[in-house]
């Protein structure tokens, strides 16, 4: 008797404990409903406090509990594509808000024949971990656009049958529909790129080939663009393939191709290969009152120097088409790398590193780029004036710094004096707040990360039309740490073991 009374109490602690965490890691978006909810007048601020109305515990439950029926009623009694924030009108007149979702750096390690069996399972509960944050908040949220920043695997030091290993632990466990091949397409891919042994190998080789060959048309054919050539822009995207129900972005990350001293062509070729272009543009309602754009630039190509200048000419050729392009709208700018500001503003600070000048282990990068926290502020400038010339508002996502931070840049123009022309000089300067004195500014927002160890979060973008201008809204919607979300299924499969005990003895 004593046993199974011990039995029952072990039995309805493990039952109240799998209740609580499973009814917390599938609501948890609900349940905190100002940092994880899409920008709204009636209850946001651009700061993203309490509304003005919760004057009491009870209103502040009340408006939780509402807003979590409002959540359940939309994901399990309304279409699956209903209330999808694109930007374009409604069948009733009203211009929907833009709604993009931002996971940032999941670097997802690799199981080597060496790997302890107990690293195997961190790392198999992982992907499920950050998989079950992304499911969660996209089928909660049903946003218009996805995109992650950079840093989808843990080393760029990986050879290409691992890395399409990892790919395929990406969009079968993490990220599903997270590129525009489908699994089986990506199967397809190794039956044409292939070793002796049938392992996925990219052909950098011919890759290189066809990047110098679009660069020779280029100089030939003088009235294209090298943009047109390489086919960079879209216009109009929503989604890559027809059963999606929002646009799936993956960003280039340090760990995916390397920095610029690092990024060689098969990093390249590869990540072309499975993921597409790592530079591009998306402009949307070009012709319209309220046009917008998203434009990812690959940032580790930007600074050097380079260990190929060919990847480093052909991303700073990309930005300055975009420039050319006249673009008459809002501006989404997503960069891995944060734009440069001093210490202090953010926890990574101005770092950068060089290999030596003479580098006996790999001679060939002696003197190039090895790792960088920000981007210089040659490049910065550079960067900021050729996407935000128009002066519109704009928002600026990066990834990189794990612990996130938001930033504004400040634009000042001031005329040369000695100069004849008299011709405006523009510098930026990067501050935790808005200058009024400045002539413009732009916010960046460095995504925290969405591992575990910093609480799998998620950031939340609003673009509103206001009549005028696109403005941009940014909340962090933060998980829990991962040994929750273990408890919770481990505390199931224990309740059912000790009920299933308690029924046989």
């Amino acid at each position: 008797m004593a046993c199974k009374k011990f039995l029952k109490i072990i039995a309805v602690i493990n039952i109240l404990l799998a209740l609580f965490t499973n009814i917390y890691i599938h609501l948890y978006p609900s349940l905190s409903p100002i940092a994880c909810s899409w920008w709204e007048p009636n209850y946001n601020s651009e700061k993203c406090k309490a509304p003005q109305h919760f004057n009491t515990t009870y209103d502040r439950i009340s408006f939780t509990f509402n807003k979590l029926i409002q959540d359940i009623n939309k994901h399990y009694f309304q279409p699956s594509d209903a209330n999808l924030g694109n930007g374009i009108k409604d069948k009733s007149g009203k211009r929907e808000d833009i709604h993009l979702l931002a996971f940032g750096d999941p670097q997802i390690n690799g199981v080597w024949p060496s790997t302890k069996y107990r690293s195997r399972l961190d790392m198999f509960g992982n992907d499920y971990y950050l998989g079950h944050i992304y499911t969660t908040m996209t089928k909660r949220l049903r946003p218009s656009h996805v995109v992650v920043m950079g840093d989808l695997f843990s080393s760029q030091w990986i050879g290409d049958y691992e890395f399409y290993k990892r790919t395929m632990r990406y969009v079968k466990r993490l990220f599903p529909n997270s590129i525009t091949n489908k699994v089986d397409e990506l199967k397809m891919l190794v039956s044409k790129e292939h070793d002796e042994e049938g392992h996925y190998k990219t052909d950098w080789d011919k890759f290189a080939k066809n990047i110098f060959l679009t660069q020779k048309n280029h100089l030939i054919d003088a009235e294209d663009t090298l943009v047109d050539h390489f086919k960079f822009g879209y216009e109009n995207v929503y989604k890559w393939n027809e059963n999606d129900t929002f646009l799936f972005l993956n960003m280039t990350g340090n760990h995916d191709i390397g920095y610029g001293g690092d990024a060689t062509w098969q990093h390249m070729s590869r990540w072309h290969d499975i993921f597409g272009h790592d530079n591009f543009y998306i402009e949307y309602e070009k012709q319209t009152d309220h046009p917008w754009r998203i434009v990812s630039v690959n940032s580790m190509l930007l600074d050097g120097p380079p260990l190929e200048d060919t990847f480093r000419d052909i991303t700073w050729e990309f930005l300055y088409q975009v420039f050319e392009r006249n673009f008459n709208g809002s501006t989404i700018l997503l960069t891995h790398i944060p734009l440069a500001k001093k210490e202090g503003l953010c926890v990574d600070g101005p770092f950068f590193k060089y290999y030596p000048n003479e580098y006996e282990d790999e001679p060939y990068k002696s003197g190039l780029l090895r790792s960088q926290n920000h981007l210089s502020q040659e490049t910065t400038d550079k960067l900021l004036n050729l996407v935000f010339h128009n002066g519109k508002p704009g928002i600026i996502l990066t990834g990189h710094d794990h612990e996130g931070c938001e930033t504004y840049y400040n634009m000042y123009r001031s005329k040369k004096r000695d100069d004849p022309e008299n011709i405006a000089s523009v510098r930026w300067t990067c501050e935790k707040e808005i200058d009024p004195k400045s002539d413009y500014h732009i916010k960046e927002v460095t995504v925290k990360s969405m591992m575990g160890h910093y609480g799998g979060n998620t950031g939340l973008v609003t673009g509103h039309f206001d009549g005028e201008n696109w403005q941009w809204y940014y909340t962090v919607c933060p998980f829990t740490v991962q040994h929750i979300w273990w408890i919770s299924k481990i505390s199931l499969i224990l309740a059912g073991f000790f009920v299933s005990l308690l029924i046989v003895v």
